[in-house]
């Protein structure tokens, strides 16, 4: 094994790749090889991105490859489980893109090969572990600068960009579900934040507003997370207007027993077009905070823990309950519908 890992590539149908193996990449990892099962809408940038990553025609040469530490997954959603277990099975540890699956069928799976191979299964939550703004909130709230959270409220909006959406962005069996894939994000924030372990879902939503021609779409979505730590609400849309010169307006606010905090990831709306703003007022203080300096600490922590087996970035039941939670949001929004 190599300091810092040498990686392979299977499905870059989401353009959520581009991040997971940059950062791996920036931070000493290797890839020579990447697999996708037809053509996507990625194709060309990827090649532009990583030019001296040969792309195979068989997935077979990269997860049988004996010197390839971990392979990222970024599939369609409803093939990533089935690549990450055959990648676990072939002994490599694997980080997937969100959603990291879309059925609870699927995860269970995931878990039984979790536990009999021993082998690390991550999903990249960017939205936590690629946001500076969001890892300096962790820093604040560890030193206790708003006190216990008792409240999370993240919003996740997103622009339709329909010129680029492959078909699969449409069928629901294929891209898992609003609440699933978009809202995953925001269930791992609550569970990190609050440290919630038991949690109950009081509502849930999804629907489909403005595209009756593509009937299996959903472009909302709400969740009502109820923790023995904490409690959640959440909103995931695809109503991003046109004129904001970022994809969405993502934001999260955590209220805490002696103050708040609120985090505008992507952009400071009419003000600043950079994101990384964090506002913080407690019983002493009142700030903005510019956290575009902040590091990252999700990918040199999961090198770490692979060469060391441990649960420094993530713990793997804290994954394990997002993808649950996100799952079972779904299942209880749709079951409403009927």
């Amino acid at each position: 094994m190599t300091n810092g890992l040498k990686l392979g590539v299977l499905g870059i149908d989401h353009a959520h790749i581009f991040n997971m193996l940059g950062n791996m990449l920036n931070h000493g990892c290797q890839c020579e090889h990447w697999w996708s099962a037809e053509p996507t809408t990625n194709d060309a940038n990827f090649a532009d991105a990583f030019p001296s990553i040969a792309r195979v025609d068989d997935k077979a040469k990269i997860i049988e490859d004996p010197d390839i530490d971990m392979i990222l997954v970024s599939a369609v959603p409803a093939d990533r489980a089935s690549l990450a277990i055959a990648a676990m099975e072939a002994g490599k540890d694997v980080m997937v893109d969100k959603p990291g699956c879309t059925s609870l069928e699927q995860l269970q799976a995931i878990r039984d090969c979790v536990k009999r191979t021993g082998k690390i299964w991550t999903v990249n939550f960017s939205e936590r572990f690629e946001v500076p703004a969001v890892v300096k909130a962790e820093e604040l709230v560890a030193q206790g600068a708003i006190g216990r959270v008792i409240q999370t409220m993240g919003t996740g909006p997103h622009q339709q960009g329909l010129h680029t959406r492959p078909p699969w962005f449409y069928k629901r069996d294929r891209f898992g579900g609003i609440l699933c894939d978009i809202g995953s994000h925001q269930i791992d924030q609550f569970l990190f934040f609050t440290g919630s372990t038991d949690v109950s879902i009081s509502h849930a939503l999804v629907e489909n507003t403005t595209k009756p021609e593509h009937p299996e779409f959903q472009d909302f979505g709400e969740v009502v997370l109820n923790g023995d730590k904490g409690h959640g609400y959440i909103r995931v849309d695809w109503f991003t207007p046109a004129a904001l010169p970022v994809w969405g307006d993502g934001r999260l606010f955590l209220l805490g027993e002696l103050g708040y905090i609120e985090i505008r990831k992507y952009i400071d709306v009419a003000r600043e077009n950079t994101g990384n703003h964090l506002y913080l007022a407690n019983g002493s203080n009142v700030e903005h905070i510019d956290c575009n300096d902040v590091e990252l600490t999700y990918s040199s922590r999961l090198i770490a823990d692979i060469q060391h087996r441990s649960e420094t970035a993530v713990t793997q039941e804290h994954t394990f309950r997002t993808m649950e939670l996100a799952l079972l949001a779904q299942q209880h929004a749709e079951a409403a519908q009927k």
